[in-house]
């Protein structure tokens, strides 16, 4: 696989701690043995842009927070490996950090690490899917 072609999503609950946060990111990292200079980008929904946490693991990792309305996250939920039902009933949407990794990562994306939760956040990493035939 090229570089620059894996997406991570990360979601948090208000005020958490932005170690943790990164933390759990360089943990779904290391897990999938990618590194951050081949991240596309960081991505989450969009009722979390300013969150300092997110925004700070993003900053970290050497890239910006992108962020996705709960709509387009919630049009994920066939390809999610976890949805959740509170995640809906909270965000609009049956999955954050899976969600906004795929679609971070394009159309033909797939998950390499499902959501993986830390005490107050969770992360995910796609990827684009070439042997999709996507170029």
């Amino acid at each position: 696989m090229t570089s620059r072609g894996y997406a991570l999503g990360l979601g948090c609950e208000r005020g958490c701690a932005s170690e943790e946060v990164s933390a759990l990111a360089r943990k779904v990292l290391e897990q999938a043995g990618v590194a951050a200079k081949d991240l596309k980008g960081v991505y989450s929904i969009d009722q979390r842009a300013g969150e300092p946490a997110l925004v700070l693991a993003a900053h970290g990792l050497g890239l910006r927070l992108e962020c996705f309305g709960a709509q387009l996250l919630e049009e994920q939920t066939p390809r999610l490996l976890n949805p959740s039902e509170r995640v809906f009933a909270l965000m609009g949407c049956h999955g954050v950090a899976e969600a906004a990794a795929l679609v971070g990562a394009g159309p033909d994306s797939i998950l390499l690490v499902g959501k993986t939760k830390s005490a107050h956040a969770t992360a995910a990493l796609a990827a684009k899917n070439y042997a999709a035939g996507s170029s």
